[in-house]
């Protein structure tokens, strides 16, 4: 057979299992240990098993199940509610300067979960309502709480880099070292824009009446106290890391430690708290464990049977398509993708087909990886499907409409577009703080 006719056989495959509602592990495994067994012969069934071994030795996997964990116990702390009081102190007198502290709780509330739901969770909840009682706009503040959530898998702890990290065979602290600058450029440059339309626009944003900001300083510092805990939880967790001291695993102990010791302090880890962010983690894990167990055996098998040979002799023998041109084919397949896709999925699909032919291209894939997550962000706000659309359209008040959702992305989108043309520009905007910790 054919590699041309492997790659289309076995993608085929794999995207008629998905639609059929299947799993998506259920589905890619299925495909790769059939195709193993049907294409490699007796053999091929034991490349899953290989890789399963392969991904309980994978020793920085164990980060996942300790930040996952540190999310849902800071969640129990309502953190998020202290620190939108805080941004309502600190940024009311500013025009637009809540939508731009919702940016700010967004970044925040990535730092400490890493997953882009959990911020559109607690901005629709809490800062969403808040907003529109105050009189913004409310199409500029459903894009802020869509594009602020979108943070969640770029800033680390990124769950989704994990995932990309052990598909890459890359080093993960190098992938969310990697995020850091470009996840805090775009949340600036949505600060940027919130900023400049509120100050063309001052109707878009107003600011805080005069009896709400006269607030005694120390009720400001008392605010100010609590919206920092978890930028002392980050800290506590990432100075070691980065200076060395601990591995990435240690520091990911580190961090789940003292969320659950600030809890006690506070005097909110109760028994049942306890017990549902444990049942929680245990059911977020094992489901990541999963995904990435099927996308390894995916990969392996697709892989070792030539099939990325037929698409990289597609793009640059029979195409004569500049290495360029390809990667920029590949980011717009991820946004076509995430129309109808999350990130995790798509990641699965397509890793197997991209990661191998962005090495031979000749490409950094710590780059390529922040590329990847940037475009799924940008999917995640695409309509007519966008995974971040339905999300806002489940959790908005019904005021806000689906035309008011499309309506809302549209800048903010294009900001993203903006950030992602010049991390492909400059890489070094992804790979200097990287390179400078791991050359130290």
């Amino acid at each position: 057979m054919s590699y041309e006719l492997i790659a289309i056989m076995m993608f085929s495959s794999m995207m008629l299992m998905l639609f059929t509602g299947q799993r998506v592990f259920g589905a890619i495994g299925f495909v790769a240990a059939l195709s193993g067994v049907l294409l490699w012969g007796v053999g091929g069934i034991e490349i899953p098993f290989a890789n399963a071994m392969k991904l309980m030795r994978w020793y920085p996997l164990l980060t996942l199940p300790m930040f996952i964990f540190m999310g849902y116990i800071l969640s129990e702390l309502k953190i998020a509610d202290d620190l939108y009081k805080m941004f309502h102190v600190w940024m009311g007198p500013v025009r637009g300067g809540l939508a731009i502290g919702t940016i700010g709780l967004m970044v925040l509330i990535s730092a400490m979960n890493g997953l882009s739901v959990a911020g559109m969770a607690i901005g629709a909840t809490i800062a969403l309502p808040e907003l529109l009682r105050r009189g913004y706009d409310k199409i500029m503040v459903t894009g802020v709480i869509q594009a602020g959530s979108s943070l969640g898998i770029l800033v680390p702890p990124s769950v989704v880099l994990v995932l990309y990290a052990m598909i890459a065979r890359q080093p993960v602290g190098q992938l969310w070292l990697a995020g850091v600058l470009p996840g805090l450029m775009m949340a600036a440059m949505f600060i940027i824009y919130i900023y400049i339309r509120c100050r063309i626009q001052p109707e878009l944003g107003p600011v805080l009446p005069e009896e709400e900001r006269n607030v005694p300083m120390a009720e400001k510092l008392r605010l100010l106290r609590a919206g920092l805990l978890p930028l002392v939880i980050f800290a506590t967790m990432m100075v070691p890391f980065v200076n060395g001291w601990t591995s990435l695993v240690e520091s990911s102990a580190i961090g789940a430690l003292t969320a659950f010791a600030a809890a006690v302090l506070k005097g909110r880890m109760t028994k049942e708290v306890f017990e549902t962010s444990v049942r929680n983690t245990l059911g977020i894990s094992c489901m990541f464990m999963w995904i990435i167990l099927a996308a390894l055996g995916f990969g392996a098998i697709f892989d070792g049977l030539g099939a990325v040979n037929a698409i990289e002799s597609l793009f640059t023998e029979q195409w004569g398509l500049s290495p360029w041109m390809i990667l920029i084919l590949m980011q717009l397949s991820f946004i076509v993708m995430g129309t109808f896709l999350d990130d995790t999925a798509m990641l699965v699909i397509v890793a197997p087909l991209y990661v191998p032919l962005v090495d031979e291209l000749g490409f950094n894939l710590i780059w390529y990886g922040v590329l990847y997550t940037i475009t799924t962000q940008i999917a995640y706000m695409t309509p007519p499907f966008g995974y971040n659309l339905f999300l806002m359209r489940a959790m908005a008040p019904p005021e806000i409409g689906l035309r008011d959702i499309y309506q809302s992305i549209i800048p903010f989108a294009l900001v993203m577009v903006l950030a992602l043309t010049l991390v492909m520009v400059f890489p070094q905007i992804a790979l200097w703080l990287p390179e400078y910790v791991y050359n130290r």
